[in-house]
């Protein structure tokens, strides 16, 4: 899922690219409206980030020309003007949500999770696309970013379920390293299997009963992971 960045300030800019690449999305970044228009145009992406004061184009202005095309992308608006009426306007242009700044990091995956929700509501499902996946101990709801484990709610991000959605489609095979970093990270990033290895670790902790004596992320020493 492609989330289009479009922030004067560099350090805020650069901030928002790790954590949403941190969560598995294809972030496409803009220095200013103009940039904005043109890589939304070339880009489609799935989700817009506007900040709201920008050089050649606003936020406001950018968020009426993006819902004329294309009325059911999320966009968020991602500001430091925080003051009420900023909001309502922003509300009323058809935002789907608002960040202020400072914001924190957690701030931003709670609100961009929350969005993609209702962005897979808003799609229409792809044949391939599953409701639920039956993992064993635990379903997985893939168009949710959760799974349930009894009684018990898992948040995840996009990458976690592509993780177990490609774990879940070669059931019984060894998925390597490389493959993971291919479908998963994508060929923009450098192969690292420790990268790997340490998201997986981070998943375990949440989904497994024992992380140590995991029943559904199998490691397989030496060449990647299976799920059985």
């Amino acid at each position: 899922m492609k989330v289009l960045v479009a922030e004067d300030d560099a350090h805020i800019r650069r901030g928002l690219r790790e954590v949403l690449e941190a969560e598995g999305y294809v972030v496409i970044e803009a220095v200013d409206g103009g940039q904005a228009r043109e890589r939304f145009a070339a880009e489609t992406p799935d989700i817009a980030l506007l900040d709201i004061m920008m050089p050649v184009a606003n936020g406001y202005d950018l968020c009426r020309e993006f819902r004329r095309e294309r009325p059911d992308m999320p966009v968020i608006f991602v500001s430091a003007k925080s003051e009420e009426i900023d909001r309502v306007l922003g509300l009323e242009l058809g935002a789907d949500d608002f960040i202020s700044k400072p914001f924190g990091v957690r701030e931003v995956i709670a609100r961009i999770r929350a969005v993609t929700r209702r962005a897979y509501a808003r799609m229409k499902p792809e044949p391939s696309d599953e409701a639920s996946i039956d993992l064993g101990p635990m379903t997985l709801y893939p168009r949710e970013l959760r799974a349930r484990r009894g009684d018990e709610d898992l948040e995840l991000s996009l990458r976690d379920v592509n993780i177990l959605k490609l774990l879940h489609r070669e059931r019984g095979k060894v998925v390597t390293r490389e493959m993971l970093f291919n479908e998963v990270w994508g060929m923009s990033f450098l192969p690292n299997s420790r990268t790997i290895d340490q998201h997986i670790s981070k998943l375990r902790k949440r989904i497994e009963t024992d992380p140590k004596e995991p029943d559904i992320i199998k490691t397989v020493h030496g060449v990647g992971y299976r799920m059985d």
